[in-house]
């Protein structure tokens, strides 16, 4: 975000045009377009969202140096953090990779045969990359955070494992685009679409694990200090 510090009382429409890269994170949050002019407050409730938790999440989303102090994440509502992960593995997995998925058999039929057959078959590695880091996430991570939160955390696992082995989903996608840079042939304006979407993703992703490493470590690392694990 810039200099100037939102609040839950500012618009939140104003929030998103001067912050575009927000508008990534709504369907994140299951608030749909259409606020008009209320504020970020009033938003947030209607959709169950707390608002200094949509801030905090925004904060780190649009601003990569920004590293929020423990206290203030142990200070906000942590309830809606396991939604808005879950709602974004969706996103990724069932919207967004599929249309770059078009994109990429359009311009694979303009190729030759093999190179064409490498790049899908790259996409279709990763996709399944994808879904095993994102399942590993869901049957792991966030079931202990809930046993943690319903005091039943028994030792078996750390966060501290998880953050060690942490990959990045966003580093094969710019091998993708490199690829897909070597045997594009010239003249191919559906192509600069294709790329955008691409680095788009890549640069989301990147948000992506930027609250995981910033929010949700810290926040599980204090979960598992109270239990004394």
């Amino acid at each position: 975000m810039n200099d100037y510090i939102y609040n839950e009382n500012d618009n939140l429409s104003a929030l998103v045009t001067a912050e575009p890269e927000l508008l990534l994170t709504l369907s994140h949050f299951g608030i749909p377009m259409g606020f008009g002019d209320k504020t970020i407050a009033q938003v947030c409730n209607e959709h169950g969202v707390d608002p200094q938790f949509f801030l905090l999440i925004g904060q780190v989303y649009s601003n990569d140096s920004y590293e929020p102090s423990l206290s203030t994440i142990m200070s906000t509502n942590m309830e809606g953090l396991v939604p808005y992960l879950l709602r974004s593995h969706d996103y990724y997995l069932n919207r967004r990779l599929p249309h770059i998925g078009c994109h990429l058999d359009k311009i694979a039929s303009l190729l030759p045969l093999r190179a064409g057959k490498a790049i899908k078959g790259f996409f279709k590695l990763y996709i399944d990359e994808v879904r095993e880091h994102f399942s590993h996430e869901e049957s792991t991570v966030y079931p202990h955070i809930s046993r943690l939160l319903k005091h039943e955390g028994d030792g078996s696992f750390t966060i501290k494992s998880y953050l060690e082995a942490h990959d990045s989903l966003e580093d094969k996608l710019n091998d993708l685009v490199q690829i897909i840079f070597k045997y594009l042939p010239a003249g191919d304006d559906d192509a600069i679409d294709m790329v955008f979407d691409i680095l788009q993703l890549a640069h989301d992703l990147r948000k992506h694990s930027l609250i995981e490493d910033k929010i949700l470590g810290p926040y599980v690392k204090q979960l598992e200090k109270n239990a004394a694990l």
